[in-house]
């Protein structure tokens, strides 16, 4: 992945950011654009074929480029639809990669002469609630940490700690388009955006991109890359239940069945449980919606999100590590881009090449990535080839040892 940064901020164009990308996928896969059968290629504001134009910067072969554009699941959804190609036999070696130029401020509609894609998510708050001259997503958002607050008992203050962590947590990433420590004081008094939410406690817009090359066993174990291949376990899609517009829940608007619903089926492919997990990689573009998530996904009971808040449980030293990165919060939120950077995440995680940010003794890792209109994508990581991992990793240790003792001969 290329590091994020404010709109305007970044040198180059989307294609230039994407050709970084998909260049370090292609150095840490040891393949060349040769090997790549398909691929896929996710951004939200651009043209048609924008994923030709950045994929062409690396090499013309003629293949299958599909574009995909599935809101802030954008980039899941091409890590998706590329392993489905796998998955499916179709291909052995596949490219997802995606990106994003976008402007600064909140985002808003482009194309005012048709029917909004989440007209029905708004009439539905509408029903329950005012609208307010406010991002009509963080009105969503906002509202559905409303709704917990008078269901459970949760106050500000435990909204606010998750983006005090996520600050936190971006100072170790190199990656991350904000790098800076906040005071509980500064994130609750930082600018009022709508309910619970602070300018500090919601993800900006920016400018990047993130690339994987998925491949299938035969050809990881053909080119010798077992020692390094991290496999998807579980990868579940899903989209809005007909409980989003009926049950009259705010919480439900802002998608919690959905994200239930793939959790629930990615854990049951996997043969695992959140328990099973270590690490998290959770679409945090709302502080509200990390908390509500967390129950979602079955990190804590549900209406018990304040209480796993409160014992650090969502951190290093706790039951989860959750956002290592800094999430969307602090390391940027390029639509197509996010989700291939919560891979890339995720995989340096269980590589144990996570440098300061490093999670102890990584099994299992998570991934949720979602879009209102809506689409969620959960997938569970793991080592693909743990012994030989441990393999190359004890001799990386004894090479460095050795040349360790070298220098002080």
């Amino acid at each position: 992945m290329t590091k994020f940064d404010k709109p305007g901020k970044k040198q180059g164009d989307y294609h230039d950011w994407a050709k970084e990308a998909i260049l370090k996928a292609f150095e840490d896969a040891k393949v060349s654009m040769c090997k790549i059968e398909q691929a896929t290629a996710g951004y939200v504001y651009g043209d048609s074929t924008c994923g030709q134009r950045a994929i062409y910067e690396v090499g013309m072969t003629g293949i299958p480029i599909h574009n995909v554009n599935n809101n802030c699941a954008t980039g899941s959804t091409a890590l998706y639809l590329a392993k489905q190609f796998i998955e499916g036999g179709l291909n052995d070696c596949v490219l997802a990669v995606g990106f994003e130029k976008m402007e600064r401020g909140s985002l808003t509609n482009k194309f005012i002469d048709r029917t909004n894609p989440i007209d029905k998510h708004i009439i539905s708050m509408r029903k329950l609630v005012e609208i307010f001259d406010a991002p009509l997503a963080s009105q969503v958002l906002g509202n559905a940490g409303i709704e917990h607050m008078r269901k459970y008992g949760t106050k500000p203050e435990h909204f606010a700690k998750i983006a005090y962590k996520n600050h936190k947590h971006s100072v170790n990433n190199p990656y991350s388009q904000f790098r800076d420590e906040y005071t509980m004081d500064q994130i609750l008094n930082s600018q009022y955006i709508y309910g619970p939410l602070t300018k500090l406690q919601c993800c900006p817009t920016s400018d990047g991109a993130g690339a994987a090359v998925l491949a299938s066993e035969r050809f990881v174990r053909s080119h010798g890359l077992e020692a390094q291949a991290v496999e998807i376990v579980a990868m579940e899609m899903a989209t809005d239940l007909r409980t989003t517009f009926t049950e009259r829940s705010l919480m439900k608007i802002a998608g919690y069945d959905m994200t239930k619903t793939a959790a629930q089926r990615a854990y049951a492919k996997a043969g695992v449980g959140p328990d099973d997990v270590q690490v998290v990689e959770l679409h945090d573009y709302f502080s509200t919606n990390e908390l509500i998530t967390y129950e979602a996904l079955g990190l804590c009971p549900p209406g018990k999100a304040g209480e796993y808040i409160d014992r650090g449980d969502n951190t290093y030293g706790g039951k989860h590590v959750v956002n290592p990165s800094g999430g969307l919060i602090s390391k940027g939120h390029p639509l197509g881009a996010t989700g291939l950077a919560q891979c890339a995440e995720l995989c340096w995680q269980l590589r144990g090449l996570a440098e300061v940010r490093q999670v102890p003794n990584v099994k299992y890792a998570l991934q949720h990535n979602f879009g209102l209109g809506g689409a969620v994508v959960v997938a569970v990581y793991k080592l693909g080839f743990p012994d030989h991992y441990n393999r190359s990793d004890n001799l990386r240790k004894i090479k460095n040892a050795i040349e360790e003792l070298g220098s002080k001969l």
